[in-house]
Protein backbone atom coordinates (compact mmCIF):
# COMPACT_ATOMS: atom_id res chain seq x y z
CA UNK A 1 0.00 0.00 0.00
CA UNK A 2 1.30 3.67 -0.63
CA UNK A 3 1.59 6.09 1.88
CA UNK A 4 1.15 9.55 0.26
CA UNK A 5 1.57 13.31 0.64
CA UNK A 6 -1.51 15.83 0.19
CA UNK A 7 -0.35 16.59 -2.97
CA UNK A 8 -0.29 13.16 -4.43
CA UNK A 9 -3.81 12.52 -2.86
CA UNK A 10 -5.20 15.37 -4.77
CA UNK A 11 -3.42 14.48 -7.90
CA UNK A 12 -5.19 10.56 -7.09
CA UNK A 13 -8.46 12.24 -6.81
CA UNK A 14 -8.20 14.21 -10.03
CA UNK A 15 -6.69 11.31 -11.78
CA UNK A 16 -9.94 9.47 -10.70
CA UNK A 17 -12.53 12.09 -11.80
CA UNK A 18 -10.94 12.55 -15.46
CA UNK A 19 -10.26 8.67 -16.10
CA UNK A 20 -12.72 7.06 -14.33
CA UNK A 21 -14.55 9.26 -15.10
CA UNK A 22 -17.07 10.30 -12.06
CA UNK A 23 -18.07 14.00 -11.23
CA UNK A 24 -16.20 15.13 -7.87
CA UNK A 25 -19.61 15.22 -5.99
CA UNK A 26 -20.07 11.46 -6.99
CA UNK A 27 -16.62 10.18 -5.51
CA UNK A 28 -17.26 12.47 -2.62
CA UNK A 29 -21.01 10.63 -2.18
CA UNK A 30 -18.70 7.22 -3.11
CA UNK A 31 -16.52 8.45 0.06
CA UNK A 32 -19.37 9.21 2.35
CA UNK A 33 -21.41 5.57 1.81
CA UNK A 34 -18.06 3.92 2.82
CA UNK A 35 -17.71 6.18 6.02
CA UNK A 36 -21.32 5.43 7.09
CA UNK A 37 -20.73 2.13 6.30
CA UNK A 38 -18.11 1.90 8.71
CA UNK A 39 -19.66 3.48 11.67
CA UNK A 40 -22.19 1.00 11.14
CA UNK A 41 -20.33 -1.75 11.02
CA UNK A 42 -18.06 -1.05 14.35
CA UNK A 43 -20.82 -0.22 16.73
CA UNK A 44 -21.85 3.43 15.85
CA UNK A 45 -25.11 2.24 14.04
CA UNK A 46 -28.38 4.16 15.37
CA UNK A 47 -26.20 6.76 17.45
CA UNK A 48 -26.46 10.38 17.28
CA UNK A 49 -24.09 11.81 15.43
CA UNK A 50 -23.20 15.86 16.02
CA UNK A 51 -21.45 16.67 12.77
CA UNK A 52 -18.94 19.57 12.56
CA UNK A 53 -17.79 20.85 9.08
CA UNK A 54 -15.50 23.49 7.41
CA UNK A 55 -16.97 25.17 4.08
CA UNK A 56 -14.30 23.06 2.38
CA UNK A 57 -14.47 19.57 0.59
CA UNK A 58 -13.70 18.13 4.14
CA UNK A 59 -17.06 19.92 4.54
CA UNK A 60 -18.75 18.49 2.08
CA UNK A 61 -17.45 14.59 3.13
CA UNK A 62 -19.14 15.59 6.39
CA UNK A 63 -22.75 17.20 5.01
CA UNK A 64 -22.77 13.96 2.66
CA UNK A 65 -22.67 12.09 5.83
CA UNK A 66 -24.78 13.60 7.64
CA UNK A 67 -27.81 12.65 5.06
CA UNK A 68 -26.96 9.25 4.63
CA UNK A 69 -27.10 9.40 8.01
CA UNK A 70 -30.36 10.80 8.51
CA UNK A 71 -31.67 8.70 5.64
CA UNK A 72 -31.05 5.24 7.66
CA UNK A 73 -33.45 7.44 10.17
CA UNK A 74 -30.77 7.74 12.67
CA UNK A 75 -30.49 11.15 14.88
CA UNK A 76 -27.63 13.58 13.51
CA UNK A 77 -27.27 17.84 13.86
CA UNK A 78 -24.77 19.69 12.01
CA UNK A 79 -22.53 22.22 12.71
CA UNK A 80 -20.84 24.19 9.87
CA UNK A 81 -17.66 26.49 10.96
CA UNK A 82 -18.38 30.07 9.81
CA UNK A 83 -16.15 32.23 11.67
CA UNK A 84 -17.02 36.11 11.85
CA UNK A 85 -13.44 37.13 12.02
CA UNK A 86 -12.82 35.75 8.19
CA UNK A 87 -15.84 37.07 6.68
CA UNK A 88 -19.10 34.87 7.24
CA UNK A 89 -21.22 33.44 4.74
CA UNK A 90 -18.60 32.48 2.50
CA UNK A 91 -20.49 30.24 0.45
CA UNK A 92 -17.64 27.44 0.31
CA UNK A 93 -16.19 25.29 -2.49
CA UNK A 94 -18.71 24.22 -5.26
CA UNK A 95 -18.86 20.44 -3.91
CA UNK A 96 -19.79 21.93 -0.30
CA UNK A 97 -22.41 24.14 -1.15
CA UNK A 98 -24.11 21.07 -3.78
CA UNK A 99 -24.05 18.42 -0.71
CA UNK A 100 -25.05 21.38 1.52
CA UNK A 101 -27.96 21.92 -0.80
CA UNK A 102 -28.83 18.29 -1.08
CA UNK A 103 -29.14 18.19 2.91
CA UNK A 104 -31.69 21.08 3.25
CA UNK A 105 -33.65 19.43 1.44
CA UNK A 106 -33.80 16.90 3.93
CA UNK A 107 -35.78 18.66 6.57
CA UNK A 108 -35.77 16.48 9.41
CA UNK A 109 -31.75 17.81 10.02
CA UNK A 110 -30.80 20.82 12.03
CA UNK A 111 -27.98 22.63 10.77
CA UNK A 112 -26.55 25.47 12.47
CA UNK A 113 -23.54 27.87 11.81
CA UNK A 114 -21.12 28.35 14.49
CA UNK A 115 -19.68 31.84 14.06
CA UNK A 116 -18.47 32.55 17.55
CA UNK A 117 -17.73 30.90 20.78
CA UNK A 118 -21.22 31.97 21.72
CA UNK A 119 -23.16 29.48 19.24
CA UNK A 120 -20.91 26.16 20.86
CA UNK A 121 -23.04 24.08 22.32
CA UNK A 122 -22.98 21.67 25.23
CA UNK A 123 -22.59 18.04 24.23
CA UNK A 124 -24.68 14.80 25.42
CA UNK A 125 -22.77 12.01 26.91
CA UNK A 126 -24.11 10.27 24.30
CA UNK A 127 -22.87 12.03 20.94
CA UNK A 128 -20.58 10.69 18.52
CA UNK A 129 -18.97 13.48 17.02
CA UNK A 130 -18.05 13.77 13.54
CA UNK A 131 -14.90 16.01 12.49
CA UNK A 132 -14.98 17.46 9.12
CA UNK A 133 -13.54 20.50 9.42
CA UNK A 134 -10.62 20.50 7.07
CA UNK A 135 -9.37 17.93 5.63
CA UNK A 136 -5.35 16.78 4.19
CA UNK A 137 -4.79 20.20 1.74
CA UNK A 138 -4.45 22.67 5.51
CA UNK A 139 -1.23 24.17 5.04
CA UNK A 140 -1.96 26.83 7.94
CA UNK A 141 -2.31 26.79 11.94
CA UNK A 142 -5.95 26.91 13.42
CA UNK A 143 -6.37 30.30 15.16
CA UNK A 144 -8.91 32.13 16.21
CA UNK A 145 -12.40 30.96 17.44
CA UNK A 146 -11.68 27.70 14.53
CA UNK A 147 -9.17 26.62 17.51
CA UNK A 148 -11.11 27.45 20.57
CA UNK A 149 -14.07 25.07 18.61
CA UNK A 150 -11.49 22.23 18.18
CA UNK A 151 -10.45 22.46 22.20
CA UNK A 152 -14.33 22.58 23.23
CA UNK A 153 -14.85 19.25 20.83
CA UNK A 154 -11.39 17.90 22.19
CA UNK A 155 -12.88 18.63 25.90
CA UNK A 156 -16.11 17.08 25.49
CA UNK A 157 -15.59 13.59 26.32
CA UNK A 158 -17.00 12.20 23.45
CA UNK A 159 -16.16 9.56 21.38
CA UNK A 160 -14.56 12.07 18.32
CA UNK A 161 -14.45 10.40 14.30
CA UNK A 162 -12.19 12.00 12.02
CA UNK A 163 -13.11 11.69 8.44
CA UNK A 164 -9.62 11.91 6.05
CA UNK A 165 -7.20 13.37 8.78
CA UNK A 166 -7.74 15.03 11.97
CA UNK A 167 -8.50 18.92 11.32
CA UNK A 168 -5.55 21.01 12.40
CA UNK A 169 -3.02 17.87 11.69
CA UNK A 170 -0.47 18.56 8.27
CA UNK A 171 -0.34 15.71 6.44
CA UNK A 172 3.43 15.96 5.35
CA UNK A 173 5.21 18.19 7.94
CA UNK A 174 5.31 18.68 11.61
CA UNK A 175 2.46 19.58 13.41
CA UNK A 176 4.42 20.19 16.87
CA UNK A 177 2.43 22.94 18.93
CA UNK A 178 -0.72 22.86 16.85
CA UNK A 179 -4.23 22.88 17.64
CA UNK A 180 -5.66 19.69 16.81
CA UNK A 181 -8.59 17.25 17.18
CA UNK A 182 -8.04 14.60 18.62
CA UNK A 183 -9.58 11.84 17.41
CA UNK A 184 -10.21 8.07 18.81
CA UNK A 185 -10.87 7.26 15.24
CA UNK A 186 -9.33 8.29 11.73
CA UNK A 187 -11.26 7.25 8.50
CA UNK A 188 -8.39 7.68 5.97
CA UNK A 189 -9.37 7.52 2.29
CA UNK A 190 -7.58 4.75 0.00
CA UNK A 191 -4.06 5.58 1.69
CA UNK A 192 -2.24 6.28 5.30
CA UNK A 193 -0.73 9.33 5.35
CA UNK A 194 3.05 10.01 6.75
CA UNK A 195 1.43 12.27 9.41
CA UNK A 196 -0.08 8.49 10.64
CA UNK A 197 3.54 7.15 10.77
CA UNK A 198 5.13 9.57 13.45
CA UNK A 199 4.74 8.82 16.48
CA UNK A 200 4.63 13.12 17.67
CA UNK A 201 1.04 12.75 16.14
CA UNK A 202 0.13 9.06 18.35
CA UNK A 203 -2.46 11.28 20.67
CA UNK A 204 -4.31 13.14 17.31
CA UNK A 205 -4.85 10.11 15.11
CA UNK A 206 -6.25 7.70 17.26
CA UNK A 207 -6.78 4.28 15.49
CA UNK A 208 -6.15 4.84 12.01
CA UNK A 209 -9.01 2.41 9.26
CA UNK A 210 -7.86 3.31 5.31
CA UNK A 211 -11.38 2.81 3.36
CA UNK A 212 -11.12 1.89 -0.20
CA UNK A 213 -13.22 4.39 -2.30
CA UNK A 214 -12.33 3.33 -5.46
CA UNK A 215 -9.83 5.82 -6.71
CA UNK A 216 -8.04 4.59 -9.89
CA UNK A 217 -5.14 2.16 -9.81
CA UNK A 218 -3.44 3.27 -12.67
CA UNK A 219 -2.38 6.49 -10.99
CA UNK A 220 -0.08 4.49 -8.58
CA UNK A 221 3.75 3.82 -10.12
CA UNK A 222 6.66 2.42 -7.84
CA UNK A 223 8.36 5.80 -8.21
CA UNK A 224 5.28 7.59 -6.35
CA UNK A 225 5.27 8.02 -2.59
CA UNK A 226 6.60 5.75 0.40
CA UNK A 227 5.58 1.85 0.44
CA UNK A 228 3.93 0.25 3.84
CA UNK A 229 5.18 -3.04 4.04
CA UNK A 230 2.60 -5.58 3.62
CA UNK A 231 1.21 -9.10 2.89
CA UNK A 232 1.48 -8.41 -1.21
CA UNK A 233 5.02 -6.67 -0.72
CA UNK A 234 6.09 -9.56 1.19
CA UNK A 235 5.23 -11.84 -1.00
CA UNK A 236 7.47 -10.62 -3.84
CA UNK A 237 10.21 -10.85 -1.62
CA UNK A 238 9.53 -14.37 0.52
CA UNK A 239 11.27 -17.25 -1.24
CA UNK A 240 10.46 -20.56 -0.36
CA UNK A 241 12.70 -23.30 0.11
CA UNK A 242 13.86 -25.65 -2.69
CA UNK A 243 12.65 -29.56 -1.57
CA UNK A 244 16.38 -30.53 -2.67
CA UNK A 245 18.38 -27.61 -0.58
CA UNK A 246 20.68 -28.56 2.41
CA UNK A 247 22.61 -25.95 4.55
CA UNK A 248 24.96 -24.93 2.03
CA UNK A 249 22.31 -23.50 -0.07
CA UNK A 250 21.77 -20.58 3.10
CA UNK A 251 24.59 -19.34 3.82
CA UNK A 252 27.16 -18.79 6.63
CA UNK A 253 26.79 -16.31 9.11
CA UNK A 254 29.23 -14.48 11.48
CA UNK A 255 28.00 -12.78 14.59
CA UNK A 256 30.32 -10.55 16.11
CA UNK A 257 28.67 -9.74 19.47
CA UNK A 258 28.65 -9.89 23.70
CA UNK A 259 31.12 -8.61 26.68
CA UNK A 260 31.60 -9.91 30.43
CA UNK A 261 28.02 -8.88 31.75
CA UNK A 262 26.57 -9.26 28.21
CA UNK A 263 26.51 -12.59 26.72
CA UNK A 264 22.73 -12.70 26.58
CA UNK A 265 22.64 -9.91 23.55
CA UNK A 266 24.71 -12.62 21.64
CA UNK A 267 22.18 -15.60 22.65
CA UNK A 268 19.32 -14.00 21.41
CA UNK A 269 21.07 -12.36 18.27
CA UNK A 270 22.61 -16.10 17.58
CA UNK A 271 19.17 -17.72 18.30
CA UNK A 272 17.64 -14.97 16.01
CA UNK A 273 19.60 -15.80 13.15
CA UNK A 274 19.14 -18.96 13.70
CA UNK A 275 15.59 -19.09 13.42
CA UNK A 276 15.59 -17.00 10.22
CA UNK A 277 16.63 -19.94 7.80
CA UNK A 278 20.94 -19.50 8.21
CA UNK A 279 22.48 -22.50 7.60
CA UNK A 280 25.68 -21.96 9.37
CA UNK A 281 26.34 -19.83 12.15
CA UNK A 282 29.60 -18.76 13.80
CA UNK A 283 29.76 -16.53 16.84
CA UNK A 284 32.55 -14.39 17.99
CA UNK A 285 32.86 -14.15 21.48
CA UNK A 286 35.32 -13.28 24.20
CA UNK A 287 35.99 -16.09 26.37
CA UNK A 288 33.75 -15.84 29.53
CA UNK A 289 30.68 -16.25 26.79
CA UNK A 290 32.26 -20.05 25.59
CA UNK A 291 30.10 -21.95 28.70
CA UNK A 292 27.05 -19.77 28.32
CA UNK A 293 27.04 -20.11 24.40
CA UNK A 294 27.82 -23.86 24.08
CA UNK A 295 25.19 -24.61 26.45
CA UNK A 296 22.18 -22.07 25.14
CA UNK A 297 22.58 -22.36 21.51
CA UNK A 298 25.03 -25.79 20.54
CA UNK A 299 23.93 -25.28 16.90
CA UNK A 300 25.98 -22.21 16.35
CA UNK A 301 29.87 -22.81 16.26
CA UNK A 302 32.31 -20.38 18.23
CA UNK A 303 35.29 -17.86 17.62
CA UNK A 304 37.09 -17.01 20.51
CA UNK A 305 38.55 -14.09 20.91
CA UNK A 306 41.93 -13.70 22.92
CA UNK A 307 40.80 -11.91 25.36
CA UNK A 308 37.93 -12.77 28.11
CA UNK A 309 36.05 -9.96 29.11
CA UNK A 310 35.55 -8.42 25.50
CA UNK A 311 36.40 -8.87 21.20
CA UNK A 312 39.46 -7.21 20.67
CA UNK A 313 40.89 -8.68 17.39
CA UNK A 314 39.42 -11.09 14.97
CA UNK A 315 41.98 -9.90 12.38
CA UNK A 316 45.63 -9.40 13.77
CA UNK A 317 49.19 -11.12 13.41
CA UNK A 318 49.05 -12.80 15.95
CA UNK A 319 45.13 -14.45 15.52
CA UNK A 320 43.33 -14.48 12.29
CA UNK A 321 39.70 -14.94 11.15
CA UNK A 322 39.23 -15.62 7.64
CA UNK A 323 36.25 -13.36 7.30
CA UNK A 324 35.92 -14.15 3.17
CA UNK A 325 34.03 -17.53 4.42
CA UNK A 326 31.10 -15.91 5.42
CA UNK A 327 28.48 -14.86 3.27
CA UNK A 328 27.41 -11.99 6.19
CA UNK A 329 28.24 -10.55 9.12
CA UNK A 330 26.37 -8.91 11.84
CA UNK A 331 28.16 -6.63 14.93
CA UNK A 332 27.26 -4.55 17.99
CA UNK A 333 24.57 -6.51 20.35
CA UNK A 334 26.45 -6.34 23.73
CA UNK A 335 29.76 -5.83 22.69
CA UNK A 336 30.87 -2.69 24.43
CA UNK A 337 32.88 0.04 23.44
CA UNK A 338 36.29 -0.59 25.03
CA UNK A 339 38.93 0.73 22.65
CA UNK A 340 40.19 -2.11 21.61
CA UNK A 341 36.58 -3.24 20.66
CA UNK A 342 36.52 -0.20 18.55
CA UNK A 343 39.50 -0.96 16.74
CA UNK A 344 38.39 -4.35 15.69
CA UNK A 345 35.05 -2.28 14.35
CA UNK A 346 37.89 -0.36 12.36
CA UNK A 347 39.79 -3.84 11.34
CA UNK A 348 36.61 -5.47 10.26
CA UNK A 349 35.28 -2.62 8.23
CA UNK A 350 38.30 -2.23 6.26
CA UNK A 351 38.66 -5.79 5.31
CA UNK A 352 35.31 -7.37 4.98
CA UNK A 353 33.49 -6.14 1.64
CA UNK A 354 30.41 -8.22 2.00
CA UNK A 355 27.41 -6.12 3.46
CA UNK A 356 27.35 -6.14 7.26
CA UNK A 357 24.87 -5.12 9.80
CA UNK A 358 25.40 -2.60 12.18
CA UNK A 359 23.96 -2.20 15.45
CA UNK A 360 23.72 -1.36 19.34
CA UNK A 361 27.49 -0.91 20.26
CA UNK A 362 28.38 -0.98 16.62
CA UNK A 363 26.58 2.36 16.24
CA UNK A 364 27.66 3.90 19.39
CA UNK A 365 31.54 3.47 18.76
CA UNK A 366 30.94 4.85 15.04
CA UNK A 367 29.22 7.60 16.79
CA UNK A 368 32.55 8.68 18.52
CA UNK A 369 34.42 7.76 15.56
CA UNK A 370 32.31 9.65 12.99
CA UNK A 371 35.37 8.83 10.39
CA UNK A 372 34.19 4.72 10.68
CA UNK A 373 30.87 5.76 8.40
CA UNK A 374 32.98 6.01 5.17
CA UNK A 375 34.69 2.28 5.91
CA UNK A 376 31.08 1.07 5.83
CA UNK A 377 30.86 -1.27 3.04
CA UNK A 378 28.07 -0.73 0.30
CA UNK A 379 24.43 -1.80 0.89
CA UNK A 380 25.32 -2.54 4.41
CA UNK A 381 22.31 -2.41 7.02
CA UNK A 382 22.41 -0.07 10.03
CA UNK A 383 19.60 -0.67 12.41
CA UNK A 384 19.74 2.61 15.13
CA UNK A 385 17.19 3.45 17.49
CA UNK A 386 16.57 7.40 17.52
CA UNK A 387 18.87 8.18 20.27
CA UNK A 388 20.92 6.01 18.42
CA UNK A 389 20.54 7.74 15.14
CA UNK A 390 20.43 11.37 16.66
CA UNK A 391 24.02 10.15 18.23
CA UNK A 392 25.11 9.48 14.48
CA UNK A 393 23.42 12.20 12.99
CA UNK A 394 22.47 14.94 14.73
CA UNK A 395 19.64 16.35 16.74
CA UNK A 396 16.33 16.56 14.66
CA UNK A 397 13.32 18.98 15.52
CA UNK A 398 10.76 16.66 14.80
CA UNK A 399 10.01 13.36 13.49
CA UNK A 400 9.65 14.86 9.62
CA UNK A 401 13.42 16.34 9.72
CA UNK A 402 14.52 13.19 11.37
CA UNK A 403 12.44 11.49 8.16
CA UNK A 404 14.23 13.65 5.51
CA UNK A 405 17.64 13.24 7.49
CA UNK A 406 17.50 9.49 7.47
CA UNK A 407 17.17 9.53 3.94
CA UNK A 408 19.84 12.02 2.86
CA UNK A 409 21.94 9.93 5.36
CA UNK A 410 21.14 6.36 3.55
CA UNK A 411 21.70 8.29 0.31
CA UNK A 412 25.01 9.86 0.62
CA UNK A 413 26.52 6.60 2.98
CA UNK A 414 25.17 4.04 -0.07
CA UNK A 415 23.44 2.21 2.80
CA UNK A 416 20.29 0.82 4.13
CA UNK A 417 19.15 2.62 7.47
CA UNK A 418 16.67 0.86 9.66
CA UNK A 419 15.50 3.60 11.74
CA UNK A 420 13.44 1.88 14.16
CA UNK A 421 9.88 2.94 16.35
CA UNK A 422 6.24 1.68 15.88
CA UNK A 423 6.27 1.94 12.16
CA UNK A 424 9.65 1.28 11.53
CA UNK A 425 11.04 3.40 8.76
CA UNK A 426 13.10 1.45 6.43
CA UNK A 427 15.65 4.22 4.05
CA UNK A 428 17.44 3.22 1.19
CA UNK A 429 20.21 4.44 -0.87
CA UNK A 430 17.87 5.13 -4.03
CA UNK A 431 15.76 7.43 -2.03
CA UNK A 432 12.91 4.69 -1.97
CA UNK A 433 11.64 4.99 1.63
CA UNK A 434 9.43 1.60 3.32
CA UNK A 435 7.13 2.16 7.02
CA UNK A 436 6.87 -1.21 8.28
CA UNK A 437 3.32 -2.28 9.41
CA UNK A 438 3.62 -5.19 11.90
CA UNK A 439 5.07 -5.05 15.40
CA UNK A 440 4.12 -3.51 18.81
CA UNK A 441 4.87 -1.99 22.26
CA UNK A 442 5.09 -4.80 23.44
CA UNK A 443 8.40 -5.50 21.67
CA UNK A 444 9.73 -2.01 23.78
CA UNK A 445 11.81 -4.61 26.05
CA UNK A 446 15.57 -5.42 26.39
CA UNK A 447 16.76 -7.51 23.06
CA UNK A 448 14.45 -7.25 21.20
CA UNK A 449 17.01 -5.04 18.75
CA UNK A 450 19.47 -8.03 18.97
CA UNK A 451 16.58 -10.33 17.95
CA UNK A 452 16.26 -8.26 14.72
CA UNK A 453 20.07 -7.71 14.64
CA UNK A 454 19.96 -11.35 14.19
CA UNK A 455 17.31 -12.01 11.61
CA UNK A 456 18.60 -9.46 9.24
CA UNK A 457 22.47 -11.00 9.28
CA UNK A 458 20.51 -14.17 9.22
CA UNK A 459 18.35 -13.78 5.94
CA UNK A 460 21.60 -11.44 4.22
CA UNK A 461 23.61 -14.85 4.58
CA UNK A 462 20.50 -16.57 2.71
CA UNK A 463 21.76 -14.35 -0.48
CA UNK A 464 18.47 -12.07 0.21
CA UNK A 465 19.44 -8.22 -1.83
CA UNK A 466 20.37 -5.97 1.46
CA UNK A 467 17.27 -3.63 0.58
CA UNK A 468 14.70 -6.81 0.74
CA UNK A 469 16.46 -8.36 3.58
CA UNK A 470 15.66 -5.20 5.55
CA UNK A 471 12.08 -5.29 4.18
CA UNK A 472 11.13 -8.80 5.19
CA UNK A 473 13.47 -8.93 8.53
CA UNK A 474 11.94 -6.25 9.89
CA UNK A 475 8.18 -7.25 8.74
CA UNK A 476 9.23 -10.65 10.24
CA UNK A 477 10.48 -9.42 13.50
CA UNK A 478 6.96 -7.35 13.66
CA UNK A 479 4.62 -10.30 12.82
CA UNK A 480 6.86 -12.66 15.38
CA UNK A 481 6.03 -10.12 17.65
CA UNK A 482 2.06 -9.49 16.74
CA UNK A 483 2.21 -13.17 17.86
CA UNK A 484 3.58 -13.22 20.90
CA UNK A 485 1.56 -10.26 22.16
CA UNK A 486 -1.49 -11.94 21.70
CA UNK A 487 -0.64 -14.95 23.08
CA UNK A 488 0.96 -13.51 26.28
CA UNK A 489 0.13 -10.03 26.30
CA UNK A 490 2.16 -6.82 25.65
CA UNK A 491 3.67 -6.45 29.19
CA UNK A 492 4.34 -9.53 29.76
CA UNK A 493 6.75 -9.91 26.38
CA UNK A 494 10.34 -10.98 26.82
CA UNK A 495 12.70 -10.62 23.74
CA UNK A 496 13.00 -14.86 23.46
CA UNK A 497 9.33 -14.87 22.94
CA UNK A 498 9.70 -13.09 19.43
CA UNK A 499 12.68 -16.07 18.67
CA UNK A 500 9.80 -18.62 19.50
CA UNK A 501 7.21 -17.24 17.54
CA UNK A 502 9.41 -16.73 14.35
CA UNK A 503 8.41 -19.69 13.09
CA UNK A 504 4.81 -19.16 12.98
CA UNK A 505 5.37 -16.20 11.25
CA UNK A 506 7.68 -17.62 8.73
CA UNK A 507 4.66 -20.43 8.55
CA UNK A 508 2.05 -17.35 7.93
CA UNK A 509 4.03 -16.06 5.29
CA UNK A 510 4.12 -19.33 3.38
CA UNK A 511 0.66 -20.36 3.82
CA UNK A 512 0.00 -16.63 2.00
CA UNK A 513 2.57 -17.37 -0.79
CA UNK A 514 0.40 -21.16 -1.21
CA UNK A 515 -2.62 -18.99 -1.53
CA UNK A 516 -1.21 -16.91 -4.02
Amino acid sequence: MKILNAEEIRSWDQYTIRHEPIAPVDLMERAAGKCVAWLEENGFEGHHLTVFCGKGNNGGDGLAIARLWATKKYPVIVYILDPVSIGSGHPGTTDFQTNLARLRQYHKVEIRFVQTAENFHEFEKNDIIIDALFGSGLNRELEGVTAQLVNHMNNSGCPIIAIDIPSGLYTDHSSKGNTIIRADHTLSFQCFKPAFMMAENAADIGEVHVLDIGLHPDFLNPGIGYELVDGPLIQTIYKPRNAFAHKGNFGHALLVAGSYGKMGATVLSAKACMRSGVGLLTCHIPNCGYDILQTCIPEAMLSMDINSAFSTSIISDSYHEDLTRYDSLGIGPGIGTATETGSMLRDILTTYRNQVVLDADALNIMASQKELLKLIPENSILTPHPKEFERLFGETADDFERLGLVQKKAKELNVIIVLKGHYSFIATPSGKGFFNSTGNAGMATAGSGDVLTGILTGLLAQGYPSTETAILGVYLHGMAGDIAARQLSKEAMLAGDIIDSLGKAFLLIRENSIKK
